[in-house]
């Protein structure tokens, strides 16, 4: 090596950074990264993470009509933290509103509340919470308390002014139903395992098939007389057992160390397990299948990983995000796996109240199976 090669050139070096550039250019996975992350990252967080949510679906189990009832209502409605949307006929179908997740608050006003309240003895209001998750109810739970009093201001006039004076003359009673203490690791332990299942098996099945084309094996795979839809299927079984082990163990710990209670049947969540270990396999194969290598794949999964993260409803309360946040959320099936693990766990939800977010699953599943045979075949030609 001569004096000139020892020494620091700017025109080699020069040429080493066009290099790199010219790679980025062309490696066209990367360069979406580059730029795709960052902004998906500001639209989120920006637009779409709200931890005070508003407008939470609110029902009404109405026995007593009268000009103070329909004064708390619109004065619930009125305070943005609830969205009245259905009325129902009695307390068994508000419990199963709870537990299908159709609504997070069951407002029920008894027949003779305005006849006690007219009599001064303080009758109740009672509002039932989803408190599984506790972010999301807290603020509203707190609004809806001091209504009692404004309202009183408001109707109790002229000869009703004496009922308004001193305590507020009705109660508003809150009953926070499945996690009546508010511990926070009773909603987040059981979405940890939707989490952990997402990243794991999306970033491994990714990585087999690539690994096999990078290792050179694939060529061999593709000479033999199999179909896409056997490889596929083929490659998927043993990470099922995989991701069987991983919900063992969350569960274990889930019972053992963070004494999550269990109100449902253990075999619900392994069937809902099965199905949601099934759905993020067939991912991860139709990412393999886009990908040219493993730092391809990887960068894909991270892709796919991070809206689930942040829009399922695991990090952030679901009902709190914008309408268009919500319609993305639904198209994950993190977020319906969270629903059902923790219905299961929390509510002691049966078939009925699952089926809502089972069916999802099986739809996304068929689909990105049917995405990743596609691909695959592509791969052929």
């Amino acid at each position: 090596m001569n004096d000139a090669q020892r020494r620091f050139s700017w025109a080699r070096w020069w040429s080493m950074v066009l290099k790199e550039f010219l790679q980025l250019r062309r490696d066209r996975i990367t360069f979406a990264m580059i730029v795709g992350i960052p902004i998906m990252q500001l639209a989120l967080f920006g637009y779409a993470i709200n931890t005070d949510p508003r407008h939470m679906p609110t029902a009404v189990i109405a026995a007593d009509q009268s000009p103070f009832t329909r004064s708390f209502l619109a004065a619930m409605q009125a305070s943005d933290y609830f969205d009245i949307t259905e009325s129902l006929p009695d307390e068994e179908a508000g419990r199963a509103a709870l537990a299908q997740g159709r609504v997070l608050f069951v407002v029920t006003i008894p027949p003779d509340f305005t006849r006690k309240l007219l009599r001064g003895e303080r009758p109740a209001l009672l509002i039932e919470a989803d408190a599984t998750d506790p972010m999301a109810t807290g603020m509203a739970i707190g609004a809806a308390s001091q209504l009692a009093q404004s309202v009183a201001a408001k109707d109790l006039t002229g000869p009703l002014a004496r009922l308004a004076q001193g305590p507020a003359p009705f109660e508003v009673r809150v009953h926070r139903l499945y996690n009546e203490e508010q511990v926070s690791q009773y909603n987040t332990v059981p979405g940890l395992m939707g989490v952990i299942l997402t990243l794991t098996l999306v970033m491994m099945t990714g990585l087999a098939m690539t690994r096999e084309r990078e290792r050179g094996t694939m060529e061999n795979l593709l000479s033999m007389p199999v179909r896409p839809l056997e490889v596929m299927t083929g490659k998927i079984v043993p990470y099922i057992a995989i991701g069987l082990i991983q919900a063992t163990i969350i569960l274990l710990a889930a019972r053992f160390v963070f004494h999550v209670p269990f109100q449902g049947s253990v075999l619900a969540v392994y069937l809902s397990a099965l199905l949601f270990v099934a759905a993020n396999l067939t991912v991860g194969i139709t990412l393999s299948s886009l990908a040219q290598n493993q730092l391809q794949a990887m960068q894909l999964t991270m892709f796919y990983f991070l809206p689930n993260l942040l829009l399922s409803g695991f990090m952030f309360p679901f009902q709190g995000m914008p309408q268009w946040a919500q319609h993305l959320g639904n198209l994950l099936p993190l977020t319906y796996f969270n629903r059902l693990v923790r219905g299961i766990l929390l509510k002691g939800n049966g078939w009925p109240d699952l089926w809502p977010s089972l069916w999802p699953l099986l739809v996304f599943t068929a689909v990105v199976m049917a995405a990743a045979v596609k691909f695959y075949r592509r791969t052929l030609d």
